[in-house]
């Protein structure tokens, strides 16, 4: 069920991201399933690579099994890695296509593919429901995720339900798409990109801050925290540079 989420989020990211990126290439060219084909695997690849060196103790530490690393349908894939490794492979494809017909800049192409993979996010987060995971602190509400005993973390046997955090980051992801489908004709190439990672990692760095399971710290804080609040500085510097760049909005 996890790889079913997965499967259709792609799904949907590459209709969306197609259908958005026609009203940009006004000669009629798509190439979002194309790139999909070399992008979508290396960003699985980058996700789980990421997944794989932040949580090392698991795979390789005492009672680990180096070869659960390959095992992506239980769960783990870091969206840090996915959309890295991804886009670079979307890049330089891209680049390819470009070279056979006239294409908009590659800027372009992101910031008609930014709302479909937010969707993807949103989708794929329901894999986590399935495999029990990734869940936050103890709650007591309507909406919270009840947990069999079996699969609670160590100190927390005791309580019962806890904040569903991967519904909350569906949440964030669909809200923020809607926002930059919205909106997104309001601004410069690229800059619809850089305002999903942006957005995306303050959500991320929220939702982190209440999530329970196993991570790396660092002066006191989780991994991705980390990871999350330096993305988006640097998307956000990105977006700045792009707004002083002379070029186009996302038609």
């Amino acid at each position: 069920m996890y790889a079913l989420c997965i499967i259709i989020g792609i799904a949907i990211a590459i209709w969306l991201g197609d259908k958005r990126f026609k009203s940009v290439a006004h000669n009629g060219a798509s190439v979002v399933s194309e790139v999909a084909i070399t992008a979508v695997p290396f960003g699985i690849i980058g996700g789980r690579i990421y997944h794989v060196l932040s949580s090392p103790d698991a795979y390789f530490g005492s009672g680990g099994h180096p070869l659960d690393a390959f095992k992506i349908w239980e769960g783990g894939l870091g969206i840090w890695g996915a959309i890295s490794l991804g886009t670079i492979a979307a890049w330089f494809r891209y680049r390819q296509l470009a070279k056979k017909t006239a294409l908009p800049a590659f800027t372009q192409f992101m910031d008609a593919l930014a709302p479909g993979v937010l969707f993807a996010q949103a989708v794929g987060r329901f894999g986590n429901w399935f495999n029990i995971e990734l869940f936050g602190r103890p709650l007591n509400a309507p909406w919270a995720l009840s947990v069999p005993r079996i699969d609670r973390p160590n100190g927390y046997s005791e309580f019962a339900t806890f904040h569903p955090t991967f519904l909350y980051e569906a949440i964030w992801c669909t809200v923020l798409a809607i926002l930059l489908i919205k909106f997104g004709k309001r601004f410069r190439s690229g800059q619809v990109f850089a305002l999903y990672i942006f957005g995306y990692c303050l959500g991320r760095v929220a939702i982190e801050s209440i999530r329970i399971d196993e991570a790396h710290h660092i002066l006191g804080l989780r991994l991705n925290v980390w990871v999350g609040i330096l993305v988006a500085i640097g998307a956000l510097n990105i977006y700045r540079r792009l707004g002083k760049a002379s070029g186009g909005v996302l038609g």
